[in-house]
């Protein structure tokens, strides 16, 4: 089975991030960038396909150059080579374009299963996997907590709220998942030093055939107008309790809207 993984990089969620100033997206310069969490869960999901049913396991990043130290982090894990889409143009561009330019790179790969995380820890809109689908004209497994495999049978458990539903699909199709699924597995160091000697393909946007003029900022589909910091957290209101402390509780509720 011929899989791909898609892998983006993110500014660490455990970090302070920014915006930049002078367009408003994300400033990934001033970060310390890290693998999208939900992907390495797709990527040892992959892993585990491969090692059940054979196959090759190929990571697909998007992203500015910096993005490499990611693509050769998601190689040390086990993943057979990588394509890295990198171009100037590609700066801001949104989901829908986004969307776009990988399902482009994805046709250049004939994959029979995508696999990619559920949401993005610098976006959470949760909606790429369903664009790509649709794109790519194939079944979107979303969600998934379990995904089974039967020749080119397809069946996930997709987490929901109240539990979880049953979807099947034949390949090829995208499947997102969460980080239920498994555990990701830590690079030893002998995959660490394989990993340099990995195939990594780089791909503008002429080599797939997309125009600068539809993605990037000029050819977004939504754009941050404005943002500012975060306040600093004010100290809370402290009630001492001289007989009236339900009351002032109470009170306290009522004029945050809480009662």
């Amino acid at each position: 089975m011929n899989i791909v993984v898609l892998v983006k990089q993110v500014p660490d969620s455990g970090a302070e991030r920014n915006l930049r100033t002078d367009d408003n997206t994300v400033d990934r310069g001033s970060a310390s960038n890290v693998i999208n969490e939900m992907d390495e869960y797709a990527i040892e999901e992959a892993l585990r396909i491969q090692e059940a049913h054979g196959g090759e396991v190929t990571i697909l990043t998007m992203g500015p150059s910096g993005a490499a130290e990611s693509i050769r982090k998601a190689l040390s894990m086990g993943p057979d080579k990588a394509v890295h889409v990198v171009d100037d143009a590609l700066h801001g561009s949104c989901a829908l374009a986004t969307s776009k330019v990988l399902a482009a790179a994805l046709g250049t790969l004939n994959a029979d299963l995508v696999l990619c995380g559920a949401e993005s820890t610098d976006g959470r809109v949760q909606v790429l996997p369903h664009m790509l689908a649709e794109r790519l004209g194939v079944a979107a497994l979303t969600g998934a907590r379990k995904l089974t495999i039967d020749g080119s049978a397809l069946t996930i458990e997709r987490q929901t709220d109240e539990g979880y539903e049953v979807v099947t699909a034949q390949t090829p199709a995208v499947v997102s998942v969460w980080d239920t699924i498994n555990e990701p597995r830590y690079p030893s160091f002998k995959g660490i030093m394989a990993a340099k000697k990995k195939p990594v393909q780089a791909l503008s946007l002429g080599d797939l055939g997309v125009a600068p003029s539809e993605v990037g900022l000029d050819g977004a589909s939504s754009a941050v107008v404005e943002h500012s910091k975060r306040p600093p957290r004010s100290g809370g209101q402290k009630v001492t309790d001289e007989g009236e402390g339900g009351v002032k509780l109470v009170e306290f509720l009522a004029t945050e809207k809480f009662v």
